[in-house]
């Protein structure tokens, strides 16, 4: 039995979905289905979306709008060739239609051919009245080109086109910050602002430039904008709080977090940087306090438990901070910060040998520091092994080889090793890197910097440079 939708008064989704839990045909027109297939594609009802076109295709063969959309759901299945067959066809119904030339960009986006659905897009462009929705794919296509200039002007274009449009607009500051032009997303920023003085989003925005410049009166303004244009607007809050610490107003630093957790449930982010605000007021037991409070709210936070383990580090109680850099370990073990902090803990212990271990986890997994592997070769050296040391440095000088420290360091230990040809050639390296440097290797090494072989090498460098 075929029923008239008008029949029916109900909202065009809530008689679809009736018609699916009864055995009535109802009969919709062509643009209700669109509404009706929109909402679940929206929504990521697939399925739905799918019974939406077959059914509408029925009632409406001849509807492109209706055929572009099952091109759509193809396109996103993966379903190609299909979709392609499918454009082929339409376009020769309607070759001036975007959406045909929409459609074929997703399929070459989605072949990783960027160049081409920037080609299809721009066509698509010429024949659109409502273009803002095509700059907003070219501007992701872009994106995928690393084309970040090009990108960052068709997302100015979808602004322009809505200045509400704050998907966009972060996008366009995300380029700006890319291209690392800061005064250009202000100067973007000031201009739309004032335009829209009560936009939070883009006073927060303008905040985040301020404070990368360290203009911090100027991020603190601009935050306490955004919370006057929305006074529930979180990260506006949490932003100001970064702002006074960096001005090390810490009191009012940590009003500002707290007044994000009295806003919406607290974040082990927000506890943290209240502890750490406690902390930088000596206050010990509020510090402890919120760092604890930080890994319950979130144990997977490595902040955190760096954050107990250097604060108990700080207070040289050496056998705690170990405690909990474990459990950190326990939870990932293949994070390098854990275990550098792990090796400085045992080098506290004089655990020279569980150092060693650990500082050796810290470079496999990835943490090639200069000051790692001068701190691994200071353990090695406790434990005296110097030709392991030199052979840590040895590597280590590969990732640094413009700083001076390895080199002197090397040529104090082929000296102890009384190897004296590889002991000039660092030393002559690091004078000639840095010069200044020399007294670092003189009170390092006492027994060598004084001796006539030394000082000929120092002497000989200085004849060359004169």
């Amino acid at each position: 039995m075929s029923l008239d939708a008008n029949e029916r008064p109900n909202q065009p989704i809530v008689k679809f979905e009736s018609m699916l839990k009864t055995d009535d045909v109802y009969f919709f027109d062509a643009e209700d289905f669109e509404d009706i297939i929109h909402h679940y594609l929206n929504n990521g009802k697939i399925s739905l979306a799918k019974k939406a076109i077959t059914i509408g295709l029925r009632q409406h063969p001849d509807s492109i709008s209706l055929k572009l959309l099952d091109v759509e759901v193809l396109v996103f299945e993966n379903n190609l060739e299909v979709a392609e067959q499918l454009l082929d066809k339409l376009q020769l119904l309607d070759g001036s239609n975007e959406e045909i030339y929409i459609q074929r960009a997703n399929i070459y986006s989605k072949k990783d051919n960027h160049e081409a659905a920037v080609v299809l897009l721009k066509k698509a462009l010429d024949l659109a009245n409502n273009s803002m929705d095509i700059h907003s794919l070219l501007g992701m296509e872009y994106l995928f080109m690393d084309n970040f200039e090009l990108a960052k002007q068709s997302f100015m274009q979808c602004v322009s086109f809505d200045e509400s449009d704050y998907s966009s607009l972060y996008n366009v500051i995300y380029c700006f910050e890319f291209l690392e032009d800061y005064e250009g997303a202000i100067h973007y920023l000031n201009e739309y602002l004032e335009g829209n003085p009560y936009c939070e989003v883009a006073w927060h925005q303008l905040g985040k430039q301020y404070f990368s410049k360290k203009m911090y009166k100027e991020a603190l303004a601009a935050f306490d904008f955004a919370i006057i244009s929305d006074d529930s607007f979180i990260g506006a809050y949490f932003e100001k709080g970064k702002v006074l610490e960096k001005m090390g107003k810490y009191s009012e630093a940590i009003e500002s977090y707290e007044t994000t957790i009295s806003i919406e449930d607290p974040t082990s982010h927000a506890y943290l940087r209240i502890g750490k605000c406690h902390e930088k007021l000596n206050n010990t037991e509020m510090a402890k306090y919120y760092y604890y409070h930080t890994v319950h709210e979130d144990p997977l936070l490595d902040k955190g438990w760096l954050a107990i383990t250097d604060f108990y580090y700080r207070l040289e109680k050496y056998e705690k901070s170990l405690y909990y850099i474990n459990k950190a370990l326990n939870i990932d073990g293949e994070n390098p910060l854990y275990w550098k902090r792990a090796a400085k803990i045992y080098g506290a212990l004089k655990n020279y040998i569980e150092s060693d271990v650990a500082y050796k986890q810290t470079v496999e997994l990835g943490n090639y520091e200069l000051d790692t592997w001068l701190s691994w070769a200071h353990v090695v050296i406790q434990n005296g092994e110097l030709d392991a040391a030199i052979q840590i440095l040895i590597q280590g000088i590969e990732f640094y080889p413009e700083n001076a420290t390895i080199p002197y360091t090397l040529a104090g230990l082929y000296l102890e090793t009384n190897n004296k040809i590889e002991a000039r050639l660092h030393l002559v390296n690091a004078l000639q890197l840095n010069f200044d440097q020399l007294s670092v290797f003189e009170e390092s090494y006492p027994q060598f910097s004084s001796s006539p072989w030394v000082k000929n090498i120092i002497d000989d460098r200085n004849r060359a440079s004169s």
